[in-house]
């Protein structure tokens, strides 16, 4: 289990006395700060705790600030650190009993194989892409669908804050792999494809948050209305294969009222048949074009 240590605690007892986590009766704690190559705190980095069989112990992400804590039974450990865009980091640490073992500063280095790519213009590939929703059903399961029909590109510029995304998306591709539903979201109820046949997406404005991860915002204009939209957004990296191609997975949710989709059927205790918030997965492979 993992916990977070409070800034400025010390090493050995006293910083057990300052940490967050008490001592277990049965065990010890380990504690660290990871951070960036510019000593900047990294929050959110995976750390996981293996014992000598290499069996995970412990795992957590670090607190706002970069730091973790987690309590053990005595013995030898390996921690090992993970930040997007960055390379792993593991460290060895004895932790005995009664006692707080103190790793300090773990340093991230950048993965240089996760840095955006050249500038230029990039295709999608729609062969090798997807862009997939999820919604509520009566609040107890999930219906998982899809748009077969779309196209777009990406502008990759320099700085690549200054880079630009458009999708345009065939309103009437949607699939959710029932013929019956997919006519409904087809219909006036929902996307109303002959009035809006197309779905696009246009990005405002790239920010980068840590290592390979982005925020990308934008406007979607669906069914007739347009509203922003950001995009939580992955860099994978490129690879080389009939020519050369990047990977992004991007993430985002979407409230229906926002577009006006309000068609609602309630059940008798109030719970609705299709849920407000609808979750939109994009895993896009672009192809580089000049």
């Amino acid at each position: 289990m993992f916990g977070f240590k409070r800034r400025g605690a010390a090493s050995g007892r006293g910083a057990a006395r300052s940490a967050l986590m008490p001592i277990p009766l049965t065990g010890g704690l380990l504690s660290g700060q990871i951070r960036d190559e510019e000593g900047r705190p990294a929050p959110g980095a995976a750390v996981s705790v293996f014992d000598r069989s290499n069996r995970r112990v412990a795992h957590s992400d670090s607190d706002p600030f970069g730091y973790f804590t987690a309590a053990v039974v005595p013995g030898d450990y390996r921690v090992r650190a993970e930040y997007g865009g960055f390379q792993s980091v593991a460290n060895s640490v004895e932790v005995e009993w009664g006692r707080h073992a103190e790793l300090g500063d773990i340093t991230m280095l950048p993965d240089p194989s996760l840095e955006p790519p050249a500038p230029g213009v990039y295709e999608i590939d729609s062969d090798h892409s997807s862009i997939r929703f999820v919604a509520r059903h009566i609040a107890l399961s999930k219906v998982y669908g899809r748009f077969n029909d779309f196209r777009g590109s990406v502008h990759i510029e320099e700085p690549f804050e200054d880079s630009m995304v458009e999708v345009v998306i065939d309103a009437a591709s949607v699939d959710t792999n029932v013929e019956a539903r997919d006519a409904h979201l087809r219909s006036a109820d929902f996307l109303d494809v002959e009035r809006f046949p197309q779905l696009r997406f246009t990005s405002t404005r790239f920010t980068r948050r840590a290592g390979n991860n982005w925020l990308v915002d934008g406007e979607l204009t669906l069914h007739g209305l347009t509203s922003d939209v950001q995009l939580d957004t992955m860099f994978l990296g490129v690879q080389e294969w009939n020519g050369v191609r990047a990977g992004v997975l991007a993430t985002t949710e979407l409230h229906r009222e926002h577009f006006t989709l309000n068609w609602q059927q309630v059940l008798s205790r109030g719970v609705p048949v299709v849920g407000s918030t609808i979750t939109i997965e994009l895993d896009i492979q672009a192809v580089y074009k000049g």
